[in-house]
């Protein structure tokens, strides 16, 4: 039986390691980031891949670096016929591509050769697109450019967030993956060089990018929220304090409002206005609070808000960059 390191740390890999067990492939080692503080406390979290790895009695790798760690060398001395990579979150060394016997295998969120990196997910909604995927590809030391074995695409909906489509895609990534190993097992896989015109790079979300700058159009700003859900979420300042803001409605605004002044307020909408248009919050979450609707905020600690109120604290940082 074709024996196979795997390599995934979030939700989305678990689908694929799940479907490679039950298909009776056999995982000698999984491979995934080592455990995480999370919460105030900080307490240590194995990841999802972790999770699923241990119910399934599969020995489990966590090197900080792959590059010369004993992790790498034990890889290498398993002589794997397949390493089988689904958002892993480190880059593979060379010498460890080449210990497949095989061929090593990455299963990517997008339609390459168009978001390489490691957010394509999150990309796709912030740009609007309309349709994202999966590539399973041959892995290069190059990232995300190893030649093209078969791809799959789903729409993005309209209320699709970066959650949604992480566990549309898994499900894709998964049955496309069982789909193609048949034949790169017995060397009969295409192999389809990827157009370098058309490469983009989907580059991981950095904590400035979190911020709302309500000097953007609203659909920028509907899209971010979408991207950044559910992890890290998008957040607004007001009143000193961090709003993390999980659900927005694009509204037309046709008047001529500064950038962060509630423009409507009943008891189930709060419209901002924006550069363009104006965005209507319908699920937030305070600091320190849990996410609620906006009709709670409202009747509690935003009952004092009213038309014409500054609501947001533009930030100056984040218009200098955008």
């Amino acid at each position: 039986m074709t024996s196979i390191v795997f390599m995934g740390t979030p939700d989305f890999s678990v689908p694929v390691l799940q479907g490679l067990v039950d298909a009776g492939y056999t995982v000698s080692a999984v491979v995934t980031q080592p455990d995480k503080a999370v919460g105030r406390k900080h307490r240590l979290q194995a990841s999802p891949v972790k999770q699923l790895a241990t119910r399934l009695g599969l020995p489990v790798l966590q090197p900080t670096k792959l590059s010369g760690s004993p992790e790498m060398a034990k890889l290498i001395e398993l002589q794997p016929d397949l390493l089988v990579t689904a958002a892993f979150g480190q880059f593979l060394p060379t010498k460890l591509l080449n210990a497949a016997k095989i061929a090593a295998v990455n299963v990517h969120g997008s339609l390459l050769p168009k978001y390489r990196g490691g957010a394509p997910i999150q990309r796709a909604i912030m740009h609007g697109e309309r349709e994202t995927g999966i590539t399973v590809m041959y892995m290069a030391k190059k990232m995300d450019a190893g030649d093209m074995i078969a791809q799959s695409a789903i729409p993005i909906e309209a209320d699709d967030d970066a959650g949604t489509l992480f566990q549309k895609l898994a499900i894709v990534g998964r049955d496309l993956l069982l789909a193609q190993l048949p034949a790169i097992i017995h060397g009969t896989s295409k192999r389809i060089p990827q157009d370098e015109s058309q490469v983009t790079f989907a580059y991981n979300i950095k904590p400035e990018e979190e911020q709302l700058d309500f000097n953007q159009s609203a659909i920028a700003l509907e899209r971010q929220i979408r991207a950044l859900k559910p992890d890290p979420g998008a957040y607004l300042r007001h009143a000193g304090e961090r709003i993390k803001i999980w659900r927005a409605l694009v509204r037309e605004d046709t008047g001529n409002h500064t950038p962060g002044t509630i423009i409507a307020r009943g008891k189930h909408e709060l419209a901002i206005a924006t550069g363009t248009g104006a965005l209507a919050l319908t699920e937030l979450q305070p600091a320190g609070k849990a996410a609620m609707p906006i009709t709670s905020y409202l009747n509690g600690a935003g009952q004092h808000l009213q038309v014409g109120d500054q609501f947001v604290e533009v930030s100056e940082a984040a218009h200098e960059q955008n």
